[in-house]
C-alpha cells in the first residue's frame, strides 16, 4: 500500500480526545430520566436532614459560625452528592453488559475523555443533589450560618464530590450490573460511618479513629465543614481527597482500556 494510500485511509486524532459537549448534552439527558436515580439521590439525603436536623435544640446549640443543624446539613447535602456521583458514574456498569464500551473502541474518543464525560455528567446530578438538600434546610428553618457560608458549603459540597464520581466509575467496572448499586448502596453507608460524616468519630475507639483517617469519605468530610467549624485545616485532609481521586480516576481508565482492548 502506498503512502498516499496509507494517509488517505488514517483517521486524524480529534482534539481533546474526541471529547464532545454533544455527547455530554445527551449522557446528561439520559441519567435524569433515570427516576429510580433521581429519588434515590434527590429524596433520601433530603429526608435524612428532616429526621436528623428538625430537632429544636439544634436550631439554639451554637457550632463555630453556626450551629448544629447547619452542620447537619452539610453532613447529609454531602452524603447526597456523593450517592449522587456515584450512583452516576456506576450507570457505566449498564452501558458494559449491553457492549457499549466494545464500540466506544470504534470510535475516536481516548479512555481519558470517556471518563471525563462521564464524571462531568455525575457531577450534574451531585448538583442537583446538594441544591435539593440546601433548599430544605432554608425553607425549614432550622439550618443558621451565614450567607455566605450557606454558598461557600455548598460548593465545597458540590466540587468535592468529584472524588466520588471517579469512585463510581471505577466501582461500575469493577462490580457485576445485576448488583453494582446493592453493592454500592452497602459500600457507601459503610464509608459514610467510617468517614465520620453520621457519627462524630470523637465517639469512636482510639483505634476507629486512625483508621477512619486513612477511608475516603474522611478527608472529604473535614474539608466541606471547616468553614462552618472555622479553625485551621489540616494538610492530611487534602492528601487524603487527593490521593484517593488518584487512585479512583486511574484505575477507572484502566479498567476502560482493559474493557475496549477485547474488541
Amino acid at each position: 500500500m502506498s503512502t498516499g494510500t496509507t494517509r488517505h485511509l488514517s483517521r486524524p486524532v480529534p482534539p481533546l480526545g474526541g471529547f464532545s459537549t454533544t455527547v455530554l448534552g445527551l449522557e446528561i439527558r439520559r441519567l435524569l430520566r433515570n427516576r429510580r436515580t433521581m429519588i434515590f439521590t434527590m429524596i433520601m439525603p433530603s429526608a435524612f436532614f428532616l429526621l436528623f436536623g428538625l430537632n429544636k435544640a439544634y436550631r439554639n446549640q451554637q457550632l463555630g459560625h453556626g450551629n448544629v443543624a447547619a452542620f447537619i446539613l452539610v453532613s447529609m447535602a454531602l452524603y447526597g452528592a456523593v450517592l449522587a456521583t456515584t450512583s452516576g458514574g456506576a450507570m457505566i456498569s449498564i452501558e458494559r453488559s449491553q457492549g457499549w464500551s466494545r464500540q466506544l473502541r470504534l470510535t475516536p474518543l481516548s479512555g481519558p475523555a470517556y471518563i471525563a464525560t462521564k464524571m462531568l455528567t455525575s457531577m450534574v446530578l451531585g448538583f442537583f443533589s446538594v441544591l435539593v438538600v440546601y433548599l430544605v434546610g432554608i425553607f425549614t428553618h432550622r439550618a443558621s450560618m451565614p450567607a455566605w457560608l450557606w454558598l461557600a458549603t455548598a460548593v465545597c459540597v458540590w466540587v468535592g464530590s468529584l472524588l466520588f464520581a471517579a469512585f463510581g466509575l471505577f466501582m461500575g467496572y469493577l462490580l457485576p450490573t445485576e448488583n453494582v448499586m446493592q453493592f454500592l448502596g452497602f459500600i457507601m453507608m459503610l464509608l459514610a460511618f467510617g468517614g465520620g460524616l453520621f457519627i462524630p468519630l470523637r465517639t469512636y475507639p482510639h483505634g476507629l479513629q486512625v483508621l477512619a483517617r486513612y477511608t475516603p469519605l474522611y478527608g472529604l468530610n473535614q474539608l466541606v465543614h471547616a468553614p462552618l467549624t472555622g479553625g485551621s485545616v489540616d494538610a492530611w485532609w487534602a492528601v487524603n481527597v487527593v490521593a484517593w481521586l488518584a487512585v479512583f480516576a486511574s484505575g477507572a481508565v484502566w479498567r476502560f482500556r482493559r474493557d475496549t482492548a477485547r474488541v
